[in-house]
């Protein structure tokens, strides 16, 4: 029989307001302190399991040991999640829309997705050539707004793009937010889920042709495992799935400038003829190295034992992914960015999780992780090797607190320019 140990315990009647001023640091700060990669809390009120690092993070995306269903903070789900998504389910009914997800993801759709990103990036540098000054994340994020609904099938006019691109960077910008800015995400959210309904609507009565294998058309006609098409919000709510994680990439291709500034040495290896595989590195390691999502939540489906642990029936869980990525036990010299640690690492489902672990089709990993990367690739070509570009002084520093993290000037660069 399996001893039983005591989860280390955090005092404290409820934490959570300590969560909000740590942050991303929050339970790595206390699997430090606790020289334990599990503790327990309150959170909200009510008892909370912490855990990062590689085996904690294998046994989270047990699915027979974890669900999603409730385990998503209300303020998360009317902002960031939407209601009935796929993050949301678990079992077959996950499964079966998880795949939908996957069936847009082959290698051809993401050909496609470059070419489209590719053509994005010469329109916006002939754009910015103009400009006194470009605030990239702005840019960027209404570039990105233009990719993903050319991608996933969706009619956008050209003056609808500015407020699109705002309304969707609001719901990955405002779950973590107090006040007025929080309540401009589910606002956004609302608006925006109103519009992909009426517009799914028009796909299904025939009066908006939609090409096949795009998002859009995919997802109007999906059917649940009962045969039934989806409910239009909820598919309004997927197809939302596909255009805000686009545009919130946004966020990474603001590092990937701060990386190319901050480490100019790296970028001299990216230029070299020879280190062609150097980009996919940089990306992995800009995706590693600086912050995106910090934790993700989950409920014990029913008791088990875990490392002599005891996990009983519904208790909130979070695993941290910002720690996980920084963890020293995994990550030689965590904290330095070093993207040729890449170089000769075999790939773990469980130990380089910034979008999530586990696997893609039976598991909670995200569907659009391919889309990050290959989005990040095109980006990065074009910021270190096709743009000349001065970076003035600013307030570039990002911080651990405010989630998600954004550099403090949103990257300012002047005098852009073609390379010939």
């Amino acid at each position: 029989m399996e001893n039983i140990r005591e989860i280390p315990l955090e005092e404290g009647v409820d934490n959570t307001l300590s969560l909000i001023r740590e942050g991303y640091m929050y339970i790595l700060n206390r699997r430090k302190s606790f020289n334990s990669d599990i503790f327990a809390t309150r959170l909200l009120g009510k008892k909370a399991i912490c855990m990062g690092g590689k085996e904690a993070a294998k046994i989270f995306y047990d699915a027979e040991k974890f669900k999603r269903k409730g385990a998503a903070p209300n303020r998360a789900v009317q902002t960031l999640f939407g209601k009935n998504g796929v993050q949301m389910l678990d079992g077959n009914d996950h499964k079966q829309r998880k795949e939908m997800f996957m069936s847009i993801m082959s290698s051809s759709r993401l050909d496609n997705l470059i070419d489209i990103a590719k053509r994005q990036w010469e329109i916006a540098m002939g754009n910015w050539e103009q400009m006194d000054e470009v605030i990239l994340y702005n840019e960027v994020r209404e570039m990105l707004c233009k990719i993903a609904c050319e991608w996933a099938g969706v009619p956008v006019q050209e003056n609808e793009v500015k407020e699109l691109a705002q309304d969707l960077g609001a719901m990955f910008e405002s779950p973590a937010a107090i006040g007025p800015n929080h309540w401009r995400g589910r606002n956004s959210r609302n608006r925006v889920e109103k519009w992909a309904a009426e517009l799914i609507n028009k796909v299904r009565n025939g009066n908006v042709k939609i090409p096949e294998h795009t998002a859009l058309h995919t997802f109007s006609w999906h059917r649940d495992i009962a045969g039934n098409l989806l409910d239009a919000n909820i598919a309004a709510v997927e197809v939302l799935n596909i255009l805000r994680p686009i545009v919130a990439i946004a966020i990474y291709i603001n590092f990937l400038a701060l990386a190319i500034h901050h480490y100019p040495e790296e970028r001299k290896k990216l230029i070299s003829e020879n280190e062609e595989n150097y980009a996919d590195m940089f990306v992995q390691e800009v995706r590693r190295f600086y912050p995106f999502f910090p934790f993700v939540a989950a409920r014990v489906k029913n008791d088990f034992t875990w490392n002599g642990y005891k996990f009983e029936k519904d208790t909130l869980t979070l695993l941290d992914l910002y720690g996980t990525n920084h963890d020293a036990e995994i990550w030689e010299n965590p904290e330095k960015f070093q993207p040729n640690r890449f170089a000769k690492r075999e790939t773990n489902p469980f130990d380089f999780i910034p979008q999530g672990g586990g696997g893609y089709f039976m598991g909670h990993r995200c569907a659009g992780e391919w889309v990050t990367i290959e989005v990040m690739k095109v980006s990065l070509d074009y910021l270190a090797k096709r743009m000349n570009y001065d970076v003035p002084n600013q307030d570039l520093s990002y911080s651990l607190v405010r989630m998600p993290s954004i550099p403090q000037s949103k990257v300012i660069l002047k005098s852009v320019k073609r390379k010939m």
